[in-house]
């Protein structure tokens, strides 16, 4: 189920942008382990998609409205900022900003994420672009 990311030394900072190293802060969202919050499920996702993750995103992702499949033929992503994390029980909501980079043009994609909790795990439900 969950992949690991294989190309992480373990003293690297976390993609996601806490400060801390993978590690400690990700890495075992990725190996397994539950995410204390939506954000932190959030944060998790951003790495996985910078880490070309598949499985993990597909793992997290609400059976409701997860992909069969999930192609990763994404952008270089520069960054990451979280601008709100809402939660309310088994719910919550994540806006950020994600910036990358894609035939030398730089962009960001910024979005409002759905979250559920079902049996004390957070799965992303959905999510609406609010930005550019």
């Amino acid at each position: 189920m969950p992949a690991r990311a294989t190309s992480m030394s373990p003293s690297a900072p976390c993609p996601c942008g806490t400060g801390k190293v993978h590690a400690s802060c990700c890495g075992p969202l990725h190996q397994g382990a539950p995410a204390a919050t939506a954000e932190a499920l959030m944060r998790s996702r951003y790495s996985a998609y910078v880490l070309q993750l598949a499985d993990y995103l597909i793992a997290t992702w609400h059976p409701s409205t997860r992909p069969a499949t999930l192609e990763l033929d994404t952008p270089r992503w520069l960054g990451l900022q979280v601008k709100r994390h809402e939660a309310s029980g088994d719910t919550a909501t994540v806006e950020f900003v994600a910036r990358y980079k894609v035939g030398g043009k730089a962009g960001r994609l910024q979005e409002c994420s759905r979250f559920v909790r079902e049996d004390g795990r957070w799965y992303y439900l959905d999510g609406e672009f609010t930005g550019p």
